[in-house]
C-alpha cells in the first residue's frame, strides 16, 4: 500500500514545499513510480507560486501559466520553474502598479527558493514571439492555467490556436531534430548519452506529442491510439520507454542534486542501484543499466521515425498518395514514397519472410531512398518470430546477406537501419549479444555494436569515390583489392565477441568460421577473414608500441603476415578501426605510422632484404638530392654528417634529413641552443628541431616548457651526435596550437624563441604539477603498469608505461629519468581517449651496470603514474 500524497496539505511557504519534496522523493526512491512523483512536484509547486500569487495582489489584473514541462504538469526535481505571466493589453492605465506587483512576485519566488524561468507578456505579444522563435511557439504549445484571471488566459489559448499552423510547425520541428541529432553524433549509444536530448530520448518522444497536439490529432499516447495512428503493440512500447527514460532522468537528478540529464559515468553505478539493479558475475551494474537504456533508446528511435512518418503523411496527404515502383521484377512488392521505402502488403513479412533481407537490398540499391516507411518498421516488428534458426538458414537469405555486402554503395545506412530494426542481430545471434554493451577501456566512446557499424562504414567509405580524398591511399589501395566486400565482413565480426570473457580476437575466430561456412565462402578467403578477427589489432600495436624503423621488427612483422593480400586488408581494417573508437584516437601521426610500416613490409614482401645498408644509402641520397635543389653543395655538409651515426639516417625519412641539414650544416659547433619549428609534413600540428650541447635534464626541459603551453607530444626522438650535441625532434599537437586571429608563422616564431630562451636557462627544473584524473580515469581507474627489459644486443632498454593520463605526466616520468641519469634514445607517446600507453627506449649505458637502479627506477615512476 503506498503511503499518503507528500501534497495532502496546502502549500504556502518554502519550508512546507521543501519538506513535502523530501517525502516525495523519499516515497519515489522507495517505490521508483515517476508519475506520480512529477505530478506531486507540480502540484505543490502550483500551490506556492498561486499562495505567492494572491499574497501580492495579482488574481484580477493578470494570469499565471505553466508553460514548458511545467505546463505539462510533468516537474522532475531541481527542473526549471517556467512561467508566462499574461497581462492585459490595456495595462498601461495602471501600469506602475501592475509592474511592481509582478516584480513582487518575481522577487518573492526566488527569495523563497523557487527556480523559476519567467516572462511578462501581453495575448499579442506571446503571438508575435511564437510566430517568430519555434522554441516559444513550443513552450506555449504546452501552456497550463495556475491562477488569476481566467478570461485573459482563455483570450490567449483562442490567439495562440489561430497562429498555429500545423504543416509549419511539423516541418520546423523536424529540421530542429535533425539538427539535434547531429548536435549528439546522430546516435544513442555514445557511452555518456543525454537521456534527455540524445537521440532516442526522451525529447524523441515530446517531438510527437507536439506534432501531434499541433496537428489537433490528440495530447497523449493514448490518443493516438484512439486515432489509428499507433497500434496496441506501440503504445506499450512508448509508455514503458518514456516511463523508464524518465525514472532514469528523475534518479540523475536526485543523486546529482541537480538537473542533470547526461548519464556519466560516475553517476551510472549509483544509478543502477538507486534502480535496484545489482551487480552480476558476469558484468557491472553500470553496464546492466546501460545496457536498458540503450535498448529503450533504440525503441524510442524507431518509434520516433515510424509515428513522424504517419502524422506526416496525414498532414500532406497529397504528397503522401505518389508512389513509384521500384524497377526488378523481383522488386515488385515495394515502392517508394517521399524518399521512403514501402512495402505494397502489410502482411508481406509474414507471407513471404525471405523479403525481410530483400528490403534492405532494395534500399541499398535505391540511391534516393533515405529511410524505410512506418509500415515496414511495423511489418517487421510483427514478423520477428519468423526470424529464427530456420530463417537464418534458408538459403535464400543466405545468398541475400552475401549480396547486401557487396553493393557499391548504401551498405553501411542498410547495416544502420538492420540493427535499428533488430533484424541485424536476428540474422547473426552473435551480434545480437554486444547490442548495447558497454566498453570500459576508456578510449572507445560507442557500445560495441555502434563501434562495428561505425568500423564498417569507415571500410565502406575507402570504396566511395565521393570520399577518397579523406583517405587517398586506403582508397587506392582497396580500388585494387580483390573482393573488398571481404572487408566488410571482417568489419562486422572483427569485435563481436567483446563482454563473452577471455581474448575477443580467439573467440571471434570462431564465430567467423561458423559465418564463412554457411555462406559458402571459399577456402583462402575464409582463412583471410578468420586471421583478420584473430589478428586485428597486431599491426596498430607494432606501429605504436615498437621501433619501426628497425629491420628485425619489419621482417619479424612481414613473416607474421606473409603475403600482400593479408598486408593490405590488415591495413585497411586498422585504419578504419582505430578511426572508429574515438575522434580523439585517431591522428595523423598515427596514420603516418601505419603507411610507414605497412610500405615497409611491402618491399621485405616483394623480396627487398631488410638491409640497413641499402637503407642508409636510398636515405641519405634522396636527402642531397633534395638538398642540390635547395644551392647546398655535399661538400658543405660533409662536416655534419660525419658527426651522425647509422641510425640517425634509418630513424629519419629523406625530407627530415634534408630539413635538418639546411638548418645546421653551418652551426655544428654552436655554442647556443638551435631550435628550429615548422607545419608538420604529415599534416597535423608541429615538427620541433633542438640542437644543443647535451646535458642530464635536457629532455625534462623540453618536455616542461612543452607541459606549459598545453602542447601534447606525439613523438620523441633523441639523437646524439659524435661530438656531444643532443639532435632531437618533436611532434607536437595541442588545441591551443593557434589562438584566435594568429598565425602559424607566429607560433613558430614564438616556440623557436621561447625554446631557446628555455633552453639556456641554467635555474632549477620547474616543480611537479600532475593535473587531476578526468572524471572518465576517476570512474575506470587505469592500473599503473611499469616494465624495464633489455633488448636482445644489450643496446638499450624498452621502458613500457601504462596509466590514466594528465597532464603533466611525461615532465613528471622525465624527471625521474634525469634525476637517475638515464638517457633516452627515443620516445612512442601514445594516448589512447583518456589512457596513454607509452614506449621509451633507455640508453643501457647507467642500467646495465647498476641492476638495483632498474628496480628503483620502476618503483620511482609507478609512484609518478598513480600520484
Amino acid at each position: 500500500m503506498n503511503p499518503p500524497s507528500a501534497a495532502a496539505s496546502h502549500i504556502t511557504n518554502i519550508a512546507d514545499l521543501r519538506a513535502a519534496r523530501e517525502t516525495a522523493y523519499a516515497e519515489f526512491r522507495e517505490h521508483q513510480e515517476v508519475g506520480r512523483l512529477t505530478k506531486q512536484l507540480s502540484k505543490l509547486s502550483d500551490e506556492l507560486l498561486s499562495s505567492l500569487w494572491t499574497a501580492c495582489g495579482l488574481n484580477t489584473n493578470a494570469a499565471l501559466v505553466a508553460v514548458g514541462g511545467f505546463g505539462r504538469g510533468s516537474l522532475l526535481p531541481y527542473s526549471d520553474i517556467d512561467i508566462l505571466i499574461l497581462v492585459p493589453a490595456d495595462k498601461k492605465q495602471f501600469e506602475e502598479t501592475l509592474s511592481q506587483q509582478i516584480e513582487q512576485f518575481v522577487a518573492q519566488c526566488w527569495d523563497t527558493g523557487l527556480e523559476i524561468g519567467s516572462s511578462v507578456r501581453t495575448v499579442a505579444e506571446c503571438a508575435s514571439e511564437a510566430e517568430q522563435d519555434i522554441t516559444v511557439r513550443t513552450s506555449l504549445l504546452e501552456s497550463r492555467f495556475v491562477c488569476g484571471q481566467k478570461a485573459l488566459f482563455k483570450e490567449f489559448a483562442a490567439a495562440y490556436e489561430k497562429t498555429l499552423e500545423p504543416k509549419s510547425f511539423f516541418q520546423a520541428k523536424l529540421a530542429e531534430q535533425i539538427q539535434r541529432h547531429y548536435k549528439y553524433q546522430d546516435t544513442p549509444y555514445s557511452l555518456e548519452p543525454n537521456c534527455k536530448e540524445s537521440p532516442g530520448g526522451l525529447r524523441d518522444l515530446q517531438v510527437i506529442l507536439w506534432v501531434s497536439k499541433a496537428a489537433h490529432l490528440g495530447n497523449s499516447f493514448k490518443d493516438l491510439h484512439d486515432a489509428g495512428l499507433v497500434t496496441k503493440r506501440e503504445l506499450t512500447e512508448l509508455n514503458r520507454n518514456q516511463r523508464l527514460l524518465t525514472t532514469i532522468r528523475a534518479n540523475l537528478h536526485l543523486i546529482a542534486g541537480r538537473r542533470q540529464d547526461v548519464l556519466a559515468f560516475d553517476l551510472q553505478a549509483a544509478l543502477a542501484k538507486s534502480m535496484g539493479i545489482s551487480e552480476e558475475s558476469s558484468r557491472l551494474a553500470s553496464e546492466a543499466i546501460m545496457q536498458k537504456y540503450y535498448w529503450a533508446a533504440k525503441a524510442v528511435t524507431q518509434l520516433n521515425d515510424v509515428l513522424l512518418q504517419n502524422i506526416e503523411a496525414l498532414l500532406f496527404p497529397q504528397e503522401s498518395k505518389t508512389t513509384y515502383p521500384i524497377p526488378g521484377e523481383e522488386n515488385a512488392f515495394f515502392i517508394e514514397r517521399q524518399g521512403v521505402l514501402d512495402i505494397t502488403d502489410p502482411q508481406l513479412f509474414q507471407n513471404h519472410p525471405e523479403q525481410i533481407l530483400r528490403t534492405f537490398l532494395v534500399f541499398a540499391q535505391t540511391p534516393n531512398i533515405k529511410s524505410l516507411s512506418a509500415n515496414i518498421f511495423r511489418a517487421l516488428y510483427n514478423a520477428r518470430q519468423k526470424m529464427d534458426s530456420q530463417w537464418r538458414a534458408n538459403p535464400i537469405n543466405r545468398a541475400l546477406f552475401i549480396e547486401i555486402l557487396k553493393q557499391p554503395e548504401g551498405v553501411s545506412r542498410a547495416f544502420q537501419l538492420m540493427n535499428r530494426s533488430s533484424v541485424l542481430g536476428r540474422y547473426l545471434p552473435a551480434f545480437r549479444k554486444i547490442v548495447g554493451q558497454m566498453q570500459h577501456d576508456l578510449f572507445h566512446v560507442y557500445t560495441v555494436d555502434q563501434h562495428i557499424l561505425m568500423v564498417l562504414r569507415n571500410v565502406r567509405r575507402f570504396m566511395v569515390v565521393e570520399h577518397t580524398h579523406e583517405f587517398p591511399f586506403c582508397s587506392r589501395l582497396i580500388a585494387h583489392f580483390e573482393k573488398p566486400w571481404l572487408l566488410v565482413i571482417a568489419a562486422l565480426f572483427h569485435d563481436i565477441a567483446k563482454g563473452r570473457g577471455g581474448d575477443h580476437s580467439e573467440l571471434g575466430k570462431a564465430d567467423m568460421r561458423k559465418f564463412a561456412k554457411e555462406h559458402g565462402l571459399d577456402k583462402d578467403d575464409t582463412e583471410l577473414l578468420i586471421w583478420l578477427v584473430a589478428e586485428h589489432l597486431y599491426m596498430s600495436q607494432v606501429a605504436q608500441k615498437q621501433d619501426i624503423t628497425d629491420p628485425d621488427v619489419v621482417k619479424a612483422f612481414a613473416k607474421k603476415v606473409g603475403d600482400e593480400r593479408h598486408l593490405t586488408a590488415l591495413y585497411l581494417l586498422t585504419v578504419a578501426d582505430v578511426r572508429g573508437t574515438s575522434p580523439k584516437v585517431w591522428n595523423a601521426w598515427k596514420g603516418k605510422l601505419l603507411e610507414d610500416l605497412y610500405r615497409a613490409t611491402l618491399r621485405v614482401l616483394g623480396g627487398a632484404k631488410p638491409d640497413a645498408s641499402s637503407e642508409l644509402a636510398q636515405h641519405q641520397e634522396e636527402s642531397r638530392s633534395s638538398l642540390r635543389l635547395h644551392g647546398i653543395e655535399d661538400s658543405a655538409y660533409e662536416n655534419l654528417w660525419s658527426t651522425l651515426d647509422v641510425a640517425f639516417f634509418l630513424r629519419q625519412d629523406a625530407g627530415e634529413i634534408a630539413w635538418l641539414t639546411r638548418h645546421l650544416f653551418n652551426k655544428v659547433d654552436s655554442t647556443e641552443p638551435i631550435v628550429r619549428a615548422r607545419l608538420s609534413p604529415i599534416g597535423e600540428g608541429l615538427q620541433i628541431a633542438v640542437y644543443v650541447k647535451d646535458q642530464p635534464d635536457l629532455f625534462s626541459r623540453i618536455c616542461a616548457y612543452f607541459e606549459r603551453h598545453g602542447f601534447s607530444i606525439w613523438d620523441a626522438r633523441i639523437h646524439t651526435t659524435r661530438l656531444g650535441y643532443a639532435l632531437d625532434t618533436f611532434q607536437i599537437s595541442g588545441s591551443n596550437l593557434v589562438d584566435e586571429g594568429g598565425s602559424y608563422r607566429d607560433l613558430i616564431q614564438l616556440v623557436e624563441y621561447e625554446l631557446t630562451i628555455a633552453l639556456q636557462s641554467t635555474a632549477p627544473l620547474p616543480g611537479l604539477s600532475i593535473g587531476r584524473l578526468s572524471r572518465q580515469s576517476r570512474t575506470f581507474p587505469i592500473q599503473p603498469r611499469v616494465h624495464v627489459i633489455p633488448d636482445e644486443r644489450g643496446h638499450y632498454y624498452t621502458l613500457s608505461l601504462s596509466a590514466s593520463d594528465r597532464a603533466g605526466l611525461l615532465y613528471a616520468i622525465s624527471r625521474v629519468l634525469a634525476k637517475h641519469q638515464v638517457s633516452l634514445h627515443t620516445a612512442r607517446i601514445n594516448t589512447l581517449g583518456e589512457r596513454v600507453e607509452d614506449i621509451l627506449l633507455l640508453d643501457a649505458a647507467n642500467l646495465s651496470k647498476n641492476p638495483k637502479l632498474q628496480i628503483l627506477l620502476e618503483t620511482e615512476l609507478l609512484e609518478v603514474l598513480a600520484a
